[in-house]
């Protein structure tokens, strides 16, 4: 049943990051709801899952935009691990934790992602960085901490309480 439902997400991810969200971009920022995503499954079903699904995720993603195959493989990815370790190490989980988490790992993605053109010079890295990569991942770091408090509230998580 779990797989039934990783599936759904992973191929409904790509029409909604592409058809939805230009529609709710916030100054031409739009979220990664991929990183979002992996981020969250790895938080609530734990570090293997949360890879899997991750790599899944920047593997469809990636098919579909003009990126570095990858890099969207390992930034969803590790999110995806790396959530999920926290989740099974840290005790108390808050949205608020969540989203600053989020919004360091989208940091460091869209870092990556803006060294990785190979025709920029400083000056043109430093404004991708400013005025892209930043507020995009502010937005992650909010649209992550959301949809946590959102689940948090709705489903009781055993997962993330230590006895």
């Amino acid at each position: 049943m779990k797989f039934v439902i990783y599936l759904i997400l992973v191929l409904l991810l790509v029409p909604l990051q592409t058809t939805l969200l230009p529609h709710l971009s916030v100054w031409n920022v739009k979220p990664d709801l991929g990183l979002v995503a992996a981020v969250l499954v790895g938080l609530f079903a734990g570090e293997l899952e949360g890879l899997l699904v991750g790599l899944a995720i920047g593997w469809i993603l990636s098919l579909f935009s003009a990126g570095e195959l990858w890099l969207s493989l390992l930034t969803n990815g590790g999110a995806g691990l790396l959530a999920g370790f926290l989740g099974r190490q840290v005790s108390q989980m808050t949205s608020v934790s969540l989203g600053l988490g989020l919004l360091l790992v989208s940091l460091v993605s869209g870092a990556f992602a803006a060294l990785n053109f190979q025709h920029f010079d400083g000056s043109q890295m430093w404004w991708m960085i400013e005025s892209i990569v930043f507020p995009q991942a502010c937005f992650d770091g909010i649209v992550g901490g959301a949809l946590y408090w959102i689940l948090s509230q709705r489903f009781d998580v055993i997962r993330l309480r230590t006895e």
